[in-house]
């Protein structure tokens, strides 16, 4: 019997020598607490910038008497989106910031390059679907199609997770998958996309990030 244990340690080392070169895993738990917290942040801002856009075009559209006051009701408007797009991109780079700040940390304590082959091919392939899901958005909001900026922005980013899976911990496909759920389900009801867009990436990031720490980091 100790005569086989050497055997499987030697099998274990060559499987985690595998495993470091083609796949990254160094992602830690603590990216994903930390990018739900900030959407999470970011979605309780934008809820009040639409609570106060939505009370000043009510207040606006009962008072209505002419074409100037048209202008400034669709001048708040404009404003209220400006704001929006606003709290996403500060939301978005936050998110990216701690993640790669964690990620960062737990991989120089592991001896592993934090931009090896597995990394790009990580980035690669997480980045190809978000690229067309942004160009895809964006001709959403050109469109005027805010109803479905929301689901979108899950869709694209779970298959994004799906995509990426391969390349790193396999219970990142198991996240992708709850968020492609809600963004098909948020399709059917687009006027609560704000709490769908919480719960993907905030309170499901947040899950995960609990369960990979106690995971892979705990001890």
């Amino acid at each position: 019997m100790n005569s086989q244990d050497p055997s499987l340690e030697t099998l274990q080392d060559i499987k985690n020598m595998m495993n470091q070169s083609s796949r990254f895993i160094s992602l830690s738990g603590l990216s994903g607490i930390s990018a739900g917290i900030t959407a999470l942040a970011g979605a309780w801002f934008a809820n009040g910038v639409i609570q106060k856009s939505g009370s000043s075009s009510e207040g606006r559209i009962a008072e209505i008497k002419s074409y100037n006051e048209v202008a400034d009701a669709d001048l708040v408007s404009k404003l209220s989106e400006s704001s929006l797009f606003l709290i996403a991109v500060i939301t978005l780079v936050v998110a990216i910031i701690l993640a790669v700040s964690f990620t960062y940390f737990r991989s120089t304590k592991q001896g592993i390059p934090v931009w090896g082959n597995a990394a790009k091919r990580l980035v690669w392939n997480l980045a190809l679907p978000l690229f067309f899901g942004f160009v895809f958005l964006l001709k959403l909001i050109e469109a005027g199609v805010y109803g479905l900026i929301a689901p979108g922005c899950l869709i694209f980013y779970g298959l994004a997770l799906v995509n990426a899976s391969k390349f790193t911990l396999g219970e990142i496909r198991f996240l992708g998958y709850a968020i492609l759920l809600l963004g098909l389900i948020n399709c059917w009801l687009p006027g609560y996309g704000l709490y769908f867009w919480a719960a993907g990436f905030g309170i499901l990031h947040i899950v995960y990030g609990v369960i990979m720490w106690n995971k892979y980091e705990r001890n």
